[in-house]
């Protein structure tokens, strides 16, 4: 036997080893997972049934108006905890179809249906507008979209770091790479190896709470739901884009912030929808409403 065809036949051996033994490691994890689900904490809100699906909310205070928290992409509403335990008034943060403890959703996972979803989960669970709504990131897209489409009951925006629905070059590169990174978490925690590491992906400040869900947060359902977003991502700018309206001057209060700076109050730009009700509608450049601290959501 020639020299290569030695190396060969060796190779061929470490091959079949090493995959042996990863597949008796995928089913070991595999097997750990099933039963470390069983301990995952319960939905610390309600499911409240949207048509067809249920999604989770938890809602906190009361008064007027509700504060709703829309959590950006790859989050849920365990990512606001420590800032819905601080806020006064009522506060509802939820998870979008597919996240955390909430069902899987029809698709496409477009901003547009997530907006149509969150409506009919606040009429379900009798949380009377109008709403001041809070979106982080990809969040923003939806709160803008739900603006629009639902001018009436919204009091006001506050948007951080929202994305810009005008990037559609990046959010077309960025669309494949964020796809196969959720599918190879999703992956990873169905094996458990999220759940064995992902406490590193939980801020060292966050609470008690929102740590011993990250492996709720972070399971394989929450990974497929945000590879989902991420695919339509690009359709759901074009959404956004979609309700520009040149001739309108009618500004809703709106605050911007970044976690390298202080909120700023900013109004929406008199060219895009939405318009306002009549209570929260200014024509000047800055509408007359009180400014707030808007921490960057960090659980």
């Amino acid at each position: 036997m020639s020299k290569r065809a030695v190396v060969a036949r060796a190779l061929r051996r470490v091959a079949a080893w090493c995959a042996a033994v990863a597949a008796l490691a995928a089913v070991t994890g595999f097997c750990y997972e099933s039963v470390a689900r069983q301990g995952d904490p319960p939905a610390p809100g309600r499911l409240v049934d949207v048509g067809g699906h249920r999604l989770h909310v938890r809602c906190t205070g009361s008064g007027a108006p509700t504060v709703v928290l829309e959590a950006g992409l790859a989050e849920s509403s365990a990512s606001w905890d420590a800032i819905q335990r601080g806020l006064p008034g009522r506060v509802c943060a939820y998870d979008r179809a597919g996240y955390a403890w909430s069902q899987d959703g029809p698709a496409p996972r477009t901003a547009d249906r997530a907006a149509a979803e969150l409506r009919a989960l606040l009429a379900a669970a009798g949380e009377a507008g109008p709403y001041v709504l809070v979106g982080h990131s990809y969040g923003g897209t939806i709160v803008r979209l739900f603006a629009h489409r639902w001018p009436a009951l919204t009091a006001g925006l506050v948007l951080i770091d929202v994305t810009d629905e005008n990037a559609t070059e990046a959010l077309q590169v960025s669309r494949p790479l964020l796809a196969a990174q959720f599918t190879v978490n999703q992956a990873l925690a169905r094996v458990g190896v999220l759940r064995l590491f992902g406490d590193a992906l939980v801020p060292a400040d966050a609470t008690a709470a929102a740590r011993a869900s990250a492996p709720v947060v972070y399971g394989a359902g929450s990974m497929g739901a945000a590879r989902a977003e991420a695919w339509a991502a690009a359709d759901s700018a074009a959404q956004v884009r979609a309700t520009v309206r040149p001739g309108r001057g009618a500004t809703c209060p709106s605050w911007s912030s970044s976690p390298r700076g202080s909120p700023r109050r900013r109004p929406i730009r008199p060219d895009v929808s939405p318009r306002c009700p009549a209570a929260a509608v200014s024509s000047s450049p800055a509408p007359r409403t009180t400014t707030c601290s808007t921490p960057s959501p960090a659980w």
